[in-house]
């Protein structure tokens, strides 16, 4: 495959029927020079047929594999198609499409392996409910603590990532919350990791995957997930 665009937008999908047809318009209309791939992890509602009526871009997984799983065959993908860079973009319609033209150019000015869509540089737009904000302050101060380096939205999905990172994510990606834990690996790694500033949007449809039930085991499992990912670099 001759490589004509930026990057490749990965785009999880896991009961998205509500807003998948807007994530696709959205990026065909704001993000023009990336193309996309949508991962349908065993939707158990109409996703993967509005998928196929629809002619989108779709790898249908056979198997539930969770987001680190739907994440990572998105970055296999990019990895055997020759992307220069991929980018994570959730099929609720929280991620701004729009920046990503910017974000690639910050990328490449900076000379960084990564970039992190951030809400808390300019703290506008919709700035996550209170206890997950409680925890992604928990997880910038253990980053840095493990790492040097102040990440300030480290649970954020929209991330740029450029080829040796998709080669990195397309052999070994965290199954479980794979955000915190990933940076740390490519921290940790001696790639460099920078962020953006960016507005998210609230969750267009769906439900989200982190409900208050799971948020302990998030906290503990994330932070000793993280712990380990330090220990191998």
């Amino acid at each position: 495959m001759e490589f004509m665009k930026k990057g490749l937008i990965i785009i999880p999908a896991y009961n998205e029927s509500a807003n998948i047809e807007n994530t696709v318009a959205d990026i065909q209309k704001n993000a023009p020079d990336f193309d996309y791939v949508i991962i349908n992890d065993c939707s158990k509602d109409n996703t993967l047929q509005i998928l196929k009526d629809r002619g989108f871009n779709h790898i249908a997984l056979p198997v539930n594999l969770g987001i680190g799983g739907a994440v990572q065959t998105g970055y296999i993908y990019a990895a055997e198609h020759g992307y220069e860079t991929a980018v994570q973009v959730d099929g609720d319609g929280q991620h701004d499409v729009s920046y990503l033209n910017a974000m690639y150019d910050a990328m490449k000015e900076k000379n960084a392996d990564m970039i992190i869509g951030s809400r808390f540089i300019e703290k506008e737009g919709f700035q996550s409910s209170f206890m997950r904000r409680v925890g992604i302050t928990y997880f910038t101060k253990m980053i840095k603590m493990l790492t040097g380096v102040t990440v300030t939205d480290p649970t954020s999905g929209f991330r740029l990532a450029g080829r040796n990172v998709i080669e990195m994510f397309a052999k070994d990606y965290p199954r479980d919350y794979p955000e915190p834990e990933s940076v740390v690996s490519v921290l940790r790694s001696g790639k460099t990791v920078t962020e953006y500033p960016v507005k998210m949007r609230a969750r267009q449809g769906g439900e989200s995957s982190i409900t208050m039930g799971k948020s302990v085991y998030y906290m503990i499992k994330v932070s000793i997930a993280c712990l380990i990912a330090n220990m191998r670099h």
